[in-house]
């Protein structure tokens, strides 16, 4: 029997056509989230944050700023998908849990403070950098649990960023890096384009 993690890698296709009926229910929402903050993360940051924009009214607003793709009001929902800053002053916070369940010594905070700080503190173009990387991961592991939950979905890149970060309240340390509609597939859909050959992406080294 085929891997399930492979099987939803193989089949994931690129949605532009959603049924405007399907609705995703809170709880679900909330579970996509979930599994999309099983992405790594950089220090264990979890520098990113999802906005899941699914009522009629919202969807309205955030189509508007997506150059009126009809996606994003047909999909059940499509997520914000954002990443802050990264500040090393949030690690000790962050890491507190894998301290309190015993596998990351309370001693080794302290060295990874310091290496963050090294990375971002003052310097803008690293934190960012790792805000995209991070909200990245995030929603690739959004659409790959999407996948998994029988969902279609489409990233999308063109929107008005600072459109999207006024309308939807971000904070100045955040980015909206890139939107995610998901929902039931409807018809008209293409299979998944046919990928360039192993051959001309792998180096051996």
């Amino acid at each position: 029997m085929e891997n399930a993690l492979i099987a939803a890698i193989e089949q994931r296709t690129s949605a532009n056509y959603f049924d405007p009926a399907h609705r995703i229910a809170p709880a679900q929402l909330e579970r996509l989230a979930e599994l999309a903050t099983r992405a790594p993360t950089a220090f264990n940051l979890q520098n990113w944050r999802f906005i899941a924009v699914h009522t009629p009214a919202a969807k309205a607003r955030l189509r508007d700023l997506a150059w009126g793709q009809a996606k994003v009001a047909d999909a059940a929902v499509t997520f914000v998908v954002v990443g802050v800053l990264a500040r090393h002053d949030a690690l000790a916070q962050r890491l507190a849990p894998s301290v309190q369940a015993g596998f990351m010594p309370a001693r080794m905070v302290p060295a990874w403070e310091s290496a963050a700080r090294g990375l971002y503190e003052d310097q803008p173009w690293q934190q960012r950098d790792e805000a995209v990387r991070s909200a990245a991961l995030g929603a690739s592991t959004l659409m790959l649990a999407g996948q998994a939950l029988e969902l279609a979905s489409c990233p999308m890149s063109g929107f008005d960023a600072k459109g999207v970060a006024r309308e939807f309240g971000l904070a100045a340390d955040e980015v909206p890096v890139m939107l995610v509609a998901m929902g039931r597939a409807a018809a008209g859909n293409w299979p998944q384009k046919p990928r360039r050959p192993v051959s001309q992406v792998l180096e051996l080294a």
